[in-house]
């Protein structure tokens, strides 16, 4: 088809028609073929009438150096008109500027409204760049000002979404052209972990402070629904664990409440001291933080974990994964960002090119979010002291990186649980073993079959009781009655060998 660019030797043809048994649309502007006659020259490649009678050489005034020629996007650059890659289709390109137009985009509209600003666009054909006060990035070639807020943005970035909701967020996220610095918290991206100029526009949370590039957030379509109508509040929003407050203090802080998986009424405090050997009945993570407590039985949530929506899986990784401040960590001094696309070591379990991690912006030091979660203090029977977690053991006598527990040797750059009285040390795995977060002290109801009381969890640690149900040893976790003489495993061999 000598109409196409194919006497241009800086046009490869080679992937022009690796994809042409797609025949409803028409090859030059992707538009159906129903809505114009057309041709196709050989099967499978097919042109409206009107898109085989365009010129083959044009001149642009966004490209004055170069007459732009007729071909195909075989580099799949992105229009400099709308910046969209598309890898079907004729474009009108300079090839030695590595400058493509799309062929609806030759002749942008002068004018643009949009129902989210309350003033029209005027097209802007600049060769400059500049940067979008909309997205935040850099533009060129074809911008839409408004006089009267004195903002240039691209022409997609016109239509932006005023309200999305994001799978990064619980909350809904807003767009807007400008902040003031002093309305955030922090001022990087909860995705990408970079710093986000608040001189141009974002997404942003109201209730949460936090801010979003408009690119890192929109980046997957998969990820975020636009939000029509503004006034409908989303589920996940208005689903608070909590049920209902009773109390408050005089900064308005819900100091009693009744929680949905609790009966009795629960009491704010931040007493962490108190309760070194307690944790959480929501995340079965130590109690290292802010809490609420039932005064009449043994149940604790962290404040963090009450706040959590009513649906969720696993709260450990819910609050190891969901953006906000930066966290911090035992054993280090700086504070650690979640980056979803980073591959790396994980300095608990030791595990290589993990993608997705904690990372310190500052140092060589990634965490699992598996392993974020690992609990600070804990319990073996090798020492009868708590055990707590720690990191860089500065102990050069490589006679003492071996595991107390396995007797194995340890990498000394790894964290483990150690006794300072003791100084003793082990694995991770070595102290926490195969049930690391099961809440000792719960109770279990069971059917009349396998026992007529209820059993609490419980865990052996210096003496081994035999199973009434096997017969075996009890060397671990197990379920044991408080009445009368009766424990069996947690998961008891004989079931499994049933």
């Amino acid at each position: 088809l000598d109409h196409v660019a194919l006497r241009d030797p800086l046009i490869s043809t080679e992937n022009g028609d690796d994809k042409l048994e797609d025949v409803s649309k028409c090859f030059g502007c992707r538009e159906p073929l129903a809505n114009y006659t057309h041709f196709s020259p050989y099967r499978g490649f097919n042109l409206h009438e009107k898109c085989a009678e365009i010129p083959f050489k044009l001149n642009h005034v966004c490209h004055r150096k170069h007459p732009l020629i007729l071909q195909f996007n075989s580099e799949r650059l992105s229009c400099k008109i709308c910046q969209v890659t598309r890898r079907k289709g004729f474009v009108y390109g300079c090839s030695s500027c590595k400058f493509v137009i799309h062929i609806e985009c030759l002749s942008p509209s002068p004018i643009i409204k949009d129902e989210g600003h309350q003033h029209p666009f005027s097209l802007l054909l600049r060769q400059v760049p500049f940067i979008c006060d909309a997205c935040g990035t850099e533009g060129n070639h074809v911008a839409y000002t408004c006089g009267t807020c004195n903002i240039i943005v691209h022409k997609n970035c016109i239509s932006l979404p005023r309200i999305i909701k994001s799978k990064w967020h619980d909350h809904r996220l807003l767009h807007k052209y400008f902040h003031h610095i002093e309305d955030f918290r922090v001022l990087y991206c909860i995705i990408c972990n970079d710093e986000v100029n608040t001189e141009h526009g974002s997404y942003y949370c109201s209730k949460c402070n936090f801010i979003f590039h408009v690119k890192c957030v929109m980046k997957d379509e998969a990820l975020y629904e636009i939000v029509e109508n503004e006034d409908d509040e989303s589920p996940n929003e208005s689903a608070s664990s909590i049920t209902k407050v009773l109390q408050r203090n005089g900064a308005g802080e819900a100091t009693v409440i009744e929680h949905f998986k609790h009966s009795h009424h629960l009491m704010l405090s931040d007493g962490v001291g108190e309760y070194d050997n307690k944790c959480c009945d929501g995340c079965l993570l130590p109690i290292v933080a802010s809490f609420y407590y039932c005064t009449q039985c043994d149940f604790f949530l962290h404040k963090v974990c009450v706040e959590l929506p009513k649906d969720y899986t696993c709260l450990r990784c819910i609050i190891a994964l969901t953006p906000g401040v930066a966290r911090t960590c035992l054993g280090h001094k700086h504070p650690l960002l979640f980056f979803i696309e980073y591959r790396g070591r994980c300095v608990a379990c030791g595990d290589d090119d993990i993608k997705g991690l904690f990372r310190c912006k500052d140092c060589d030091f990634s965490l699992h979010h598996k392993c974020y979660s690992l609990p600070i203090i804990s319990q073996h029977k090798s020492d009868e002291h708590l055990l707590s977690l720690a990191y860089n053991d500065d102990n050069s006598y490589s006679e003492s990186h071996f595991c107390d527990v396995c007797e194995e040797r340890r990498d000394p750059k790894l964290l483990f649980y150690h006794c300072a009285t003791c100084d003793t040390s082990a694995h991770v795995n070595c102290v926490l073993g195969e049930h690391p977060f099961i809440k000792l002290g719960s109770i279990v109801e069971v059917d009349e079959e396998t026992h007529e009381h209820p059993l609490t969890v419980v865990k052996k640690i210096y003496y081994y009781p035999n199973c009434s149900d096997c017969g075996r040893p009890c060397l671990d976790l197990a379920l044991e009655c408080t009445g009368c003489n009766f424990i069996v495993h947690a998961l008891c061999p004989s079931d499994s060998e049933d």
